[in-house]
């Protein structure tokens, strides 16, 4: 059984994600950042469930994702949009970004997340994967979406626990 199957997991990807976005947060040392996210997914490859995000070149929670065996994605309610909105516009490198927003940081075995989040989802770094101007098929995605050529990598993650309130 699956970890997915033992918490009764049910989220929609496109809503959740899409829609209402989440924050991706890794730890690098003692310090903590997180990013809003509404690109990514999660399905199942290399027989494990997993998420799979994506985080541009220039994005601070980057270097904190690649100097980490874990990310976390949480998920929260409708009242939190602000916020999220805030911590997606604001640079951890400028300020403390997460206590102006107001959150609390607390932990899963060493594993950054949100004690405010509706669902959190711990996630064991798999691999990383560049995404590149020649990988793409529909060149017109190049110019709508990367003109600045901060392109993304792409991170996917095992699903190692899921918290829901």
């Amino acid at each position: 059984m699956s970890i997915t199957e033992k918490k009764g997991f049910n989220l929609n990807p496109f809503e959740a994600i899409g829609k209402k976005w989440m924050l991706i947060s890794a730890k690098d040392g003692d310090k903590v950042n997180t990013m809003t996210a509404s690109w990514g997914g999660m399905g199942v490859i290399w027989g494990e469930d997993v998420v799979y995000i994506f985080v541009r070149q220039s994005r601070y929670t980057k270097e904190f994702i690649d100097n980490s065996a874990y990310f976390s994605l949480s998920f929260f309610d409708d009242e939190y949009r602000k916020k999220l909105a805030y911590l997606g516009r604001v640079s951890g490198r400028d300020e403390n970004k997460i206590e102006r927003a107001g959150l609390s940081v607390v932990y899963k075995e060493d594993i950054p997340y949100f004690e405010e989040a509706s669902t959190v989802v711990l996630c064991e770094k798999l691999s990383r994967h560049y995404i590149s101007p020649e990988g793409f098929i529909k060149k017109d995605i190049i110019e709508k979406w990367y003109g600045d050529n901060d392109y993304h990598d792409m991170y996917i993650g095992r699903i190692v626990d899921i918290i829901q309130k």
